[in-house]
């Protein structure tokens, strides 16, 4: 398998021979040393193109080139300089000829010590972005938001907006037309809000994160202040209102990166070198951090502390092929300085003097580089790097922690001298090699914890504010800040309106049965009734749950009590108070008063999706006997009405009258037909027979438009039953026939009340012999 870079053509890159007829260079020598870099054998190329080296009397730029490649991309990158350096000699390095001294240097130090789990995420292409860095260069670290992020921005929630789908996000973000979908969720959002003035921010949220979190909030509102004159290009202005940003959150890792990019566009390079420097002890494997601040040194000319941090980025995003070719670049320049500077002799030949090896490497150095630049086998690795994790953790320390400490202008411009040796001898290892050894790094995420801070855990709020994690004081977080304005107790199932307040679902839709407008600031809320887009507010949800939990327990309590009341088909029914409904007969119910859209979405809630159905009293409010009614469908017209598909499913007695909540409610007893048997059953078969011949024959004689009438409201004429007492309350065809006989209702009620099968068909009998004699010939 070919392993190393290759051109734009898909072939393994190598460097043309600057003469390639010289004598003493063998083509097939060379065709064995490229297929040895293709089959991984690195060491034997550069065993090779040493031999070809020592025949010519003249070095050859290209084979040294050669040799430089094989030997970095063999680990030994120390020999890999020395050839580096002859071919600068020779000519000037681009930035196109340095891909693997690159790629070597970067897998060395990732190499260094293995990082904790997580930190390198090596390997993998951001979709967000290119070449391994999304499209802000944050880390793919979403996990490391807190419960008051959001996650478009990915800060402090500021004027925070609830979308249909119950996420919740920042006013501001949410007004940006590239954003389409929930972050969360990935359900479209709406553009059509349907209110005056867009989106409205949810009062009683906004005034949470007030108090939970002034200091930052009030920092949140400097830094947007910022970034809007930022936008203007009033930038002396925006800088005042990022500084006080940061003097109010000097740990807000975002904060800190657009003040230092601010920095930048101003070209106070100093300043922002200190801010990416910051950044980057705060968050150590944050990619951007890193690029942003070898930005910064890039454009303050300081180009050696540049490579470092561009290395460290390419160690961390080895996929990072923009910061690939910038140190490919800034290499390429520091090495033409070496050259530049020196007052150089005569070159030598490569194998008498080691001509790079005095240029670049003085003896003093070769210690503090021989953790980078060993080659694999060297026996003095293990222990030189040993002393090195070893020692105290002093400023040396920090720099291996890929944390350089902030220093003065003078200061960092004294490194800009250093030979290229110093820069290599100084560069970081991965922000995750030192970290488990000194604890001063901390965690790379922080969780959110599952409780409020208690008064007594300082030390875990400390760390907390530095990681990014919020925690607050417990006492600051009142159970009467998640009340519900109409229930008076703690919000359950919170729900946010348009308009940005907020109810327990329950409540609210109780609310729009009367009314369409917001119970608060009575805006119309016709459209949002119509789309019934009752979605939870998930924030509001989870912060009851994580800090109100044992208020949350208690009010589950209650309602779920609640619930098994309204579920008791016994003793509290509620009762429709409309007309005449039979078992096994469908009745279609067009509900639009209030009282009755609570009794039916409470039957639905339940899960029994039952109720009573009566006809009218006047001295009782409602009959003594009804029947039970079973819901199939509910279909809702936008402005809260709903057509009810119901089907009777028994029959039954009211003990008691009662009300709730606006509707009729009994308490009441289930009725069933006497069964008979011997002669009795005999007897009862035949009368059972001869009645539905009977029914049978006056529905087969009626004229056709009347008979299509019946048959488009209640269907044919049930079959005769084999078991007339199968069922508790006697045949379906009964209460068919009861349906469609031109009754008044207080007969059927009589009929419907009857508990003997014999008697209800007796008294069927005689409607259809008066109704058959009554009707015209």
């Amino acid at each position: 398998m070919e392993t190393g870079l290759r051109s734009h053509h898909g072939e393994l890159f190598v460097h043309p021979l600057s003469n390639p007829g010289a004598a003493g260079i063998c083509p097939e020598m060379l065709e064995v040393a490229e297929e040895a870099n293709r089959a991984g054998d690195f060491n034997l190329a550069v065993e090779i193109y040493s031999s070809q080296l020592a025949d010519l009397q003249h070095p050859d730029r290209g084979l040294c080139l050669r040799k430089a490649d094989s030997l970095a991309r063999a680990g030994r990158i120390s020999e890999a300089l020395d050839s580096y350096c002859t071919a600068a000699n020779l000519g000037k390095l681009h930035p196109d000829e340095l891909p693997f001294l690159v790629e070597s240097i970067a897998r060395t130090l990732r190499e260094k010590e293995p990082p904790a789990a997580g930190a390198i995420r090596g390997g993998v292409k951001s979709s967000g972005g290119e070449d391994g860095a999304n499209s802000n260069g944050e880390c793919d670290d979403d996990d490391a938001l807190d419960l008051f992020s959001c996650r478009l921005c990915k800060c402090l929630l500021h004027e925070p907006t609830t979308v249909e789908c119950g996420h919740t996000f920042c006013k501001r973000c949410l007004e940006d037309d590239a954003v389409k979908d929930c972050a969360h969720c990935k359900q479209a959002l709406s553009k059509k809000d349907g209110l005056a003035g867009g989106r409205r921010l949810n009062v009683v949220l906004s005034g949470l994160l007030d108090k939970l979190f002034a200091t930052e909030s009030k920092a949140r509102r400097c830094w947007i202040e910022g970034e809007v004159l930022w936008k203007k290009q009033s930038l002396g202005d925006a800088l005042d209102k990022y500084n006080a940003a940061v003097d109010l959150v000097p740990s807000s890792g975002r904060l800190l990166c657009q003040r230092a990019e601010l920095h930048m566009e101003m070209r106070n390079f100093s300043q922002a070198v200190q801010d990416a420097s910051t950044l980057c002890r705060i968050k150590p494997h944050w990619t951007k951090a890193h690029f942003l601040k070898a930005t910064a040194l890039s454009k303050a000319d300081r180009n050696d502390e540049a490579l470092q941090e561009y290395f460290t980025c390419v160690a961390l995003k080895p996929d990072w092929t923009k910061v690939k070719l910038e140190a490919q670049k800034v290499l390429s320049e520091l090495f033409s300085s070496v050259f530049e500077k020196e007052d150089m002799p005569t070159p030598l030949h490569p194998l008498q003097g080691g001509l790079a090896t005095r240029l670049i490497k003085p003896p003093a150095l070769l210690q503090s580089l021989s953790p980078l630049t060993q080659s694999p086998g060297s026996s003095t690795q293990d222990s030189e790097f040993s002393v090195i994790k070893n020692a105290p953790v002093d400023e040396s320390s920090f720099r291996l922690s890929g944390v350089a400490p902030c220093k003065s202008d003078s200061g960092a411009r004294e490194g800009s001298a250093k030979s290229l040796a110093d820069v290599l001898a100084a560069l970081p290892a991965p922000p995750g090699g030192l970290k488990r050894k000194h604890s001063i790094d901390g965690p790379s995420t922080f969780n959110p914890p599952s409780k409020v801070l208690r008064p007594d855990d300082a030390s875990t709020f400390q760390t907390a504010s530095v990681w990014g994690g919020r925690m607050f004081p417990a006492e600051l977080l009142d159970s009467g800040d998640m009340e519900c304005s109409l229930c008076m107790r703690l919000f359950y199932e919170p729900v946010a309106t348009p308009c940005g307040h907020t109810f327990c679902l329950k409540c609210l839709e109780r609310c729009l049965d009367h009314n369409p407008n917001c119970p608060l600031c009575k805006e119309n809320l016709s459209e949002y009734l119509a789309t019934r887009g009752y979605n939870k507010t998930l924030l509001m949800e989870e912060v009851l749950r994580r800090y109100l939990g044992d208020e949350l327990t208690e009010r589950k309590k209650i309602h779920e009590e609640e619930m098994k009341e309204l579920s008791n088909l016994n003793q509290e029914v509620p009762i429709f108070v409309c007309t005449m409904a039979f078992p096994t007969i469908p009745c279609p119910l067009h509900v639009f008063e209030p009282r009755y859209r609570l009794m039916i979405r409470r039957s639905m809630e339940t899960g029994t999706k039952q109720f009573g159905m009566c006809i009218a009293d006047e001295l009782k409010g409602f009959a003594d006997y009804g029947c039970m009614l079973q819901v199939r469908d509910v279909k809702f017209f936008p402005d809260g009405r709903s057509v009810v598909d119901t089907i009777g499913v028994s029959r039954f007695k009211v003990l008691s009258h009662g009300q709730r909540d606006g509707y009729n409610t009994a308490k009441i007893d289930y009725l069933e037909d006497k069964k008979v048997e011997g002669e009795e059953l005999v007897e009862l078969l035949k009368l059972h027979d001869s009645v539905y011949e009977q029914a049978n024959s006056w529905f087969t004689s009626l004229k056709d438009n009347m008979k299509s009438q019946i048959l488009s409201h209640f269907g044919h004429l049930p079959s005769k039953d084999p078991d007339p007492q199968g069922s508790p309350s006697g045949p379906a065809w009964c209460w068919w026939l009861l349906a469609v006989l031109p009754l008044e209702n207080r007969a059927q009620l009589t009929i419907l009340a009857m508990t003997s099968l014999k008697d209800r068909l007796i008294a069927i009998r005689r409607v259809l012999i008066f109704v058959t004699r009554k009707r015209p010939r």
